[in-house]
């Protein structure tokens, strides 16, 4: 990923950093060495690799998925903690996805999946012929069934 590093000398302690279009900025005071510099720009790379609740990080993970497999984008993609007998639920009417909170620690393929899933339902309401083969598009597909389904019957 691109890193695009922002000086400023209003900043004096804090480093903050964000994913915009893909470019990894990191704001840092204008004071740091070039060496702190350094540390803090992997410091925040590692942070927000393995952060995955981020809304924005969604959107743009959905997007590119449909981008990816044919699908329709959806308007707004957001964890929820109310979820806790389904993955992953959509509003075609309105464009919005919601995953469950309890797989922010599944590993990506899988909540790629659940996305994929949900990114076909704007396009196919049902679980008919149609939308299976939106869904066999996605390679990953049938392991991350059995992930799922294992998960759920093993939910600890």
């Amino acid at each position: 990923m691109e890193v695009e590093v922002i000086r400023s000398a209003r900043r004096r302690k804090t480093i903050q950093a964000r994913v915009e279009s893909g470019v990894l900025k990191v704001m840092v005071p204008d004071t740091l060495t070039a060496e702190q510099e350094a540390h803090w720009v992997d410091v925040m790379r590692t942070k927000l690799a393995t952060k995955k609740t981020s809304a924005a990080g969604l959107v743009e993970r959905a997007a590119r998925l449909a981008d990816q497999y044919d699908l329709k984008r959806p308007k707004t993609v957001s964890w929820s903690t109310r979820q806790n007998h389904r993955w992953g639920s959509c509003t075609p009417a309105n464009g919005s996805i919601r995953l469950s909170s309890r797989m922010t620690e599944f590993p990506d393929w899988v909540i790629d999946y659940v996305l994929i899933h949900e990114l076909a339902h704007l396009s196919e309401s049902g679980h008919g012929a149609a939308f299976k083969e939106l869904l066999a598009r996605y390679p990953k597909a049938e392991r991350a069934e059995g992930y799922l389904i294992a998960k759920a019957e093993n939910p600890a």
